[in-house]
C-alpha cells in the first residue's frame, strides 16, 4: 500500500487508515483484533482511536473501551508495536462524560496521556491529536450558525501556549512522536503552526476533519493551509457514515448499522442527502466501479490527502474497502464527479 509524509515528521503513514471508533460497540474485542491482523498484513500501518468516541451511542461507559481493545491486542503482539504509527486523541470541551467537561490545558494533558498509554499498553504514542477547539467548532453540522465574534483570541493563544508547552515536556520524555489537530479550522490551525514557530512546542503534523463526496467543508481554506504548510488531512467518514455504500438507500436501515443506534447519523441525515448519494451511485454503476472503492479512492486524489480513515463493523467490511487501494479513477469519472457536487453541494 501506498505511504504519505506524515507533516514533517519524518514518519510516513499508509494512504489508508484502519478507524477503530466500532471497537467495543458494534464490533467484539475478537473481530477487532481480527481486523487489526487483517489491515496489517494488507499494508496499512496506521490506526486511529481515541480516549472518547462520542457516539453509537454517548455513555460513560464507553471512555476509553476501544483505547483498550487495542491495548489488548498489543500485550498480545508486544514485538509487533513498532510496526504501525498509533494515533490517539485528547478529548475537549463539551463532552461532559470526561473529566467532566474540562478544556483541554496544560494541567490535564499528562494525566489524560497518561490514561491513555495504560489502556493502549504502549510507551508512546506516535500522533496525540486535540479531538476539537476548545472554542468550539463549526464542524459537525455547526457551520450552519457558527459565530466566532464572542472569541477572545489572546486568551485563546494563551491556552495554546499552555497546551504546547506541556506537549513539548511529553515529546521530551518520549511518550509523544507527534501533535496533530482534528475538527480545526484555518485560523486556528495558523495560530498553532505560528506558536510552534516562535517556539512554544511541537509543530502540527497532521488535522483530522471530515472530508467525503457529501462533506467537503476542507476543499477552500483548510485545502490552501493544508497544502502550502504541510499539515496533512486525515479524513475521517470518507464514506459519509455509510451513507455513500448506497445501503440506505430507499429507507434501508439494516440491523448493526450506525443509522439504527444513530438515526439521524450526526446530523448527516437529510431531506437532500440520498439525492446527492443516488447521483454518486450512478456514476459508480455506470463505469462498473464499487462506489465504496470509488468514494475512498477519490479521497486519495485530493492534493492535500495524507490518509483516509474509515471504519468497518465486520472483517469482510475491512476487506472490501481496502480493495479501495488498487483503483484509479479515470479523468470521466472525476469530471462526472465533480459535476455532480456542483449539482448537491452541501447536502447536509
Amino acid at each position: 500500500m501506498k505511504q504519505r509524509p506524515l507533516g514533517r515528521t519524518g514518519m510516513s503513514v499508509s494512504e489508508l487508515c484502519l478507524g477503530t471508533m466500532t471497537f467495543g460497540t458494534q464490533t467484539t474485542q475478537e473481530q477487532a483484533h481480527a481486523q487489526i491482523d487483517h489491515a496489517l498484513a494488507a499494508g496499512i500501518n496506521f490506526i486511529d482511536t481515541a480516549e472518547m468516541y462520542p457516539v453509537n451511542p454517548v455513555s460513560k461507559e464507553t471512555i476509553g473501551r476501544t483505547e483498550e481493545i487495542i491495548g489488548a491486542w498489543n500485550a498480545a503482539n508486544p514485538a509487533r508495536r513498532g510496526e504501525f504509527i498509533l494515533a490517539t486523541k485528547h478529548s475537549g470541551s463539551g463532552m461532559a462524560h470526561v473529566r467532566d467537561g474540562a478544556p483541554i490545558s496544560g494541567a490535564t494533558i499528562r494525566a489524560t496521556l497518561e490514561a491513555s498509554l495504560k489502556r493502549l499498553r504502549t510507551d508512546y504514542v506516535d500522533l496525540y491529536q486535540f479531538h476539537w477547539p476548545n472554542r468550539g467548532s463549526y464542524m459537525f453540522r455547526q457551520n450552519w450558525s457558527y459565530d466566532p465574534s464572542g472569541q477572545d483570541p489572546a486568551a485563546i493563544r494563551d491556552n495554546m501556549i499552555d497546551c504546547l508547552e506541556a506537549l513539548q515536556r511529553e515529546v521530551d520524555r518520549g511518550t509523544v512522536r507527534a501533535f496533530g489537530l482534528s475538527n480545526e479550522s484555518a485560523w486556528g490551525t495558523a495560530q498553532w503552526l505560528h506558536l510552534a514557530e516562535a517556539g512554544h512546542g511541537p509543530r502540527v503534523a497532521s488535522i483530522q476533519n471530515e472530508y467525503s463526496l457529501l462533506c467537503r467543508l476542507f476543499d477552500t481554506d483548510m485545502a490552501e493551509l493544508s497544502v502550502n504548510e504541510k499539515v496533512g488531512l486525515m479524513a475521517f467518514s470518507p464514506l459519509a457514515a455509510g451513507l455513500l455504500t448506497g445501503k440506505y438507500q430507499g429507507g434501508q436501515v439494516p440491523e448493526g448499522s450506525r443509522m439504527s443506534l444513530v438515526p439521524e447519523l450526526g446530523g448527516r441525515k437529510s431531506d437532500r442527502v440520498f439525492g446527492a448519494v443516488s447521483a454518486y451511485l450512478d456514476i459508480a454503476r455506470r463505469h462498473g466501479i464499487d462506489p465504496v472503492h470509488m468514494a475512498l479512492a477519490w479521497a486519495l486524489t485530493r492534493p492535500f490527502m495524507m490518509s483516509a480513515i474509515f471504519g468497518a463493523t465486520t472483517l469482510a467490511q475491512l476487506d472490501h474497502a481496502l480493495g479501495a487501494a488498487d483503483v484509479t479513477l479515470s479523468d470521466e469519472i472525476l469530471g462526472e464527479i465533480a459535476a455532480a457536487h456542483k449539482a448537491h453541494p452541501l447536502p447536509y
